[in-house]
């Protein structure tokens, strides 16, 4: 096991299974060169299922974003940029931040807001891209 990738415990309670990852084969995270590259994090809940909404969707990836950074000892405030993918994004992005001033408050990141026809799924709305800065 490689200590340059991040990894999520399997069936935490904010993130579900991690299934996908090998799955798919990617990392929930990658250290480089005194940053952590997350994959994009998607808003679906521990069991799998999707909401309906584009607010709740972007609340459960800040979640799964959270649970990322936590795995190696940081938080939003160490986010150096974020780049979000966003399905319909004229009607959403108000609501998306709102949900985002939640988790985000001061120490803003780099922010870089995408408008998409689609995500991995169909039911997706809102996609999470972020890097954050190693403590040293």
């Amino acid at each position: 096991m490689s200590e340059r990738i991040t990894r999520v415990p399997d069936g935490h309670p904010e993130f579900g299974s991690t299934a996908v990852f090998d799955a798919f084969k990617y990392s929930a995270g990658v250290k480089a060169g005194g940053l952590l590259f997350v994959a994009g994090q998607i808003g679906v809940r521990p069991d799998g299922s999707v909401p309906e909404t584009a607010a709740e969707q972007a609340d459960w990836a800040f979640r799964r974003l959270g649970v990322v950074l936590e795995a190696e000892g940081l938080g939003f405030r160490d986010l150096v940029e974020i780049v979000t993918y966003h399905v319909n994004i004229d009607s959403q992005l108000a609501g998306f931040r709102e949900v985002k001033d939640r988790y985000i408050q001061q120490d803003y990141p780099a922010w870089t807001i995408l408008g998409v026809a689609a995500l991995a799924r169909a039911s997706l709305l809102v996609e999470i891209r972020a890097v954050a800065a190693l403590k040293a």
